[in-house]
């Protein structure tokens, strides 16, 4: 038996292609290669066409493709568990074109004509300490579920759902438009394939009615803004007993009045009083761990950085703990008494005689300055 062609050459894209990417090249050539299209030579176009349409299939599907790409056409052989992808099976030409063109006809059905749910999205605002701990937090959120009087059928108890007159249970029909054959969803029963003539009297045949769930949703430690947590199942509830969608929750961390956040890092301004930045001393900082000591060196300048190693974030996907930097700000004193400007005025004076020595930057400016307007009028 011959060996089948690597997928992503099926459809002549690179190994890291996109979902988008995907999906353009897979409708451009299921559009090429279809054998309505190929009338000079059928034979050939639909064993392209089946070729194509498999590796779509493949790598299409997230869990399919990763299997693919770790073992090979061996990770979706059915005769090892896996789940073959369709080309010489059942769905062959009959739902192609319900692919290629379902965002067109807004045919957003899986195949057999169940819709699932549609997912649903949660804002949840968190603390910086509930972000960086973890937590869990009880949601309430409003959404479609289905019906407890018909399970979810949208027929009335006792009674159940009978095949589509139009499609005859198929949940597609076909349009010809001279040698273009398209498949699209039956306006009659919106693709599920059945019809209801007697509806539930609680859901009105839909199979779902409102509600607002509670739901604990568990935060792992080391989330940031724009974080999504899924919980799967929990979205609203598909038409007639279709599976649910999903819940997100996405993550939104509160301003903090101490810290701010980059990443696995914190940051922290500092301000310290003209005395400790002269003569050095130690101060408290606040770590989310609790306080620790930080030793202020003598001479220290407004803008100095410190580190506090392993202080910060641990990323939620892993990797080492972010650390804490936090800034010196130089406190200029105000409201000074007049004994004590008169100390200040002679501390000056006192300091003015040492010139460079005391104030190196000062006057690395000043000369710095002195230079750029003797060259402007030299």
């Amino acid at each position: 038996m011959a060996e089948k062609e690597d997928f992503y050459k099926v459809l002549g894209i690179d190994r890291n292609a996109s979902d988008d990417e995907i999906k353009k090249k897979y409708r451009s050539l299921a559009m090429k290669f279809h054998p309505d299209r190929n009338a000079d030579n059928p034979e050939a176009a639909e064993v392209k066409f089946k070729q194509v349409k498999e590796a779509y299939e493949i790598l299409s599907d997230p869990k399919k493709r990763s299997a693919y790409d770790q073992f090979g056409h061996a990770g979706i052989d059915p005769s090892m568990g896996g789940r073959p992808g369709g080309a010489g099976g059942a769905d062959g030409f009959s739902d192609i074109f319900g692919d290629v063109f379902g965002d067109i006809f807004g045919a957003s059905r899986a195949r057999g004509g169940v819709q699932r749910g549609s997912d649903l999205r949660y804002n949840l605002e968190l603390t910086l300490e509930e972000a960086v701990t973890g937590t869990e937090a009880k949601i309430r959120v409003p959404v479609l579920v289905a019906c407890d009087d018909c399970n979810g059928s949208g027929a009335k108890k006792g009674t159940t759902a009978s095949n589509c007159s139009m499609c005859h249970g198929h949940g597609q029909v076909r349009m010809q438009q001279g040698f273009f054959s398209v498949q699209q969803t039956c306006p009659t029963c919106r693709g599920s394939g059945k019809q209801i003539k007697d509806p539930c009297a609680k859901c009105n045949g839909h199979g779902r009615v409102q509600e607002t769930k509670t739901l604990s949703a568990k935060i792992p430690g080391g989330v940031d803004t724009g974080d999504r947590i899924r919980l799967a199942g929990e979205g609203e509830a598909g038409e007639r007993g279709a599976p649910a969608g999903d819940l997100y929750v996405e993550i939104k961390v509160k301003p903090h009045a101490i810290f701010s956040r980059d990443g696995a890092n914190l940051f922290c301004e500092m301000p310290i009083s003209f005395p400790t930045a002269c003569l050095g001393g130690e101060l408290q900082v606040p770590t989310l761990d609790g306080k620790v000591v930080l030793k202020i060196p003598a001479e220290t300048q407004t803008g100095k950085q410190f580190r506090l190693r392993g202080k910060g974030v641990k990323p939620v996907r892993g990797g080492p703990i972010g650390d804490l930097l936090c800034k010196v700000q130089i406190e200029t004193p105000v409201q000074l008494t007049k004994e004590q400007k008169t100390l200040v005025e002679k501390l000056g004076e006192s300091l003015s005689g040492g010139g460079k020595f005391h104030s190196p930057q000062e006057h690395s400016w000043t000369d710095g300055v002195k230079n750029f307007f003797d060259k402007l009028t030299g």
